[in-house]
């Protein structure tokens, strides 16, 4: 039997977030960020720190000269290594806070897609991430846009995030030891961003009582916690009513002009 994953929002699982309209515009944007750096990683050597279930780095395995995916996740990595293989692409667990296995400079490209807002220290993490690539390398870092989903002096009511990011903002602690290239935001569809941006205003008005500034970490967590286990009992009552057939939504990143979906930021070493 293959490893399963729980579908706890932390990470995506391509055929649980194919069941809900919710889920296929989280899958897509994903996937979108894994298309928007196909070209990047062509013939490279190539990290996803934070590999999730595994699907991204397995996507860019055919064009790449070698790719891997890290996770903390035993479960997830036993479910990547299960449900995608190929010649050149491996998956390792990695440990919080603590250097990755790898030599400097192992790496062409690292990605770390939606990942930074999880880390309790951002800089040290990006100076690993320099650590790792080598001379000219190229880092992606992807993360929610926090001018779409939170008011300017709230905490992230997604219970995982320690922090969000403006385009600005991750910019600028990217910059603490990388080059930064170019910034970019994610749009797309009318409708689904219409869903994803209603979503969030809904979100940062149930969750406002536990995410102001001064409530504490614990209380941010636990409060959250609550929430997220009223809404997955409403989702159940629900989870009968069979899903219609629909085209998979389409997003895309720009230049930085206005607040989007997720922000994206382009680093060079060196």
């Amino acid at each position: 039997m293959k490893s399963t994953l729980p579908h706890d929002g932390e990470r995506v699982v391509e055929a649980s977030y194919e069941a809900t309209s919710e889920g296929r515009n989280i899958l897509a944007m994903h996937l979108a960020s894994y298309s928007r750096v196909l070209e990047l990683c062509s013939g490279k050597d190539v990290l996803d720190l934070g590999c999730g279930s595994g699907y991204g780095i397995a996507s860019l395995a055919p064009c790449s000269r070698s790719a891997v995916g890290v996770d903390v996740s035993d479960a997830a990595i036993d479910y990547a290594r299960e449900h995608y293989q190929s010649v050149n692409l491996r998956f390792s667990q990695i440990f919080a806070n603590k250097p990755t296995p790898f030599p400097d400079e192992s790496f062409d490209v690292v990605l770390s897609f939606q990942v930074i807002e999880h880390v309790d220290d951002d800089v040290a993490y990006v100076s690993e991430i320099c650590r790792l690539l080598r001379p000219g390398g190229h880092a992606v870092f992807i993360t929610p846009d926090r001018r779409s989903r939170l008011f300017s002096f709230q905490k992230p009511w997604n219970r995982w995030h320690l922090r969000e990011y403006s385009a600005d903002s991750l910019a600028h602690i990217v910059s603490s030891s990388l080059s930064v290239v170019a910034l970019e935001v994610m749009h797309g569809e009318e409708l689904p961003v219409s869903a994803e941006i209603e979503r969030y205003r809904i979100a940062r008005w149930i969750a406002l009582p536990v995410t102001l500034p001064f409530v504490p970490e614990v209380v941010r967590r636990s409060g959250l916690a609550f929430l997220s286990y009223v809404s997955t009992r409403l989702q159940g009552l629900r989870r009968g009513i069979p899903m219609p057939a629909s085209p998979r939504p389409v997003f895309w990143f720009e230049a930085v002009d206005r607040a989007g979906l997720n922000v994206l930021v382009f680093a060079k070493k060196g």
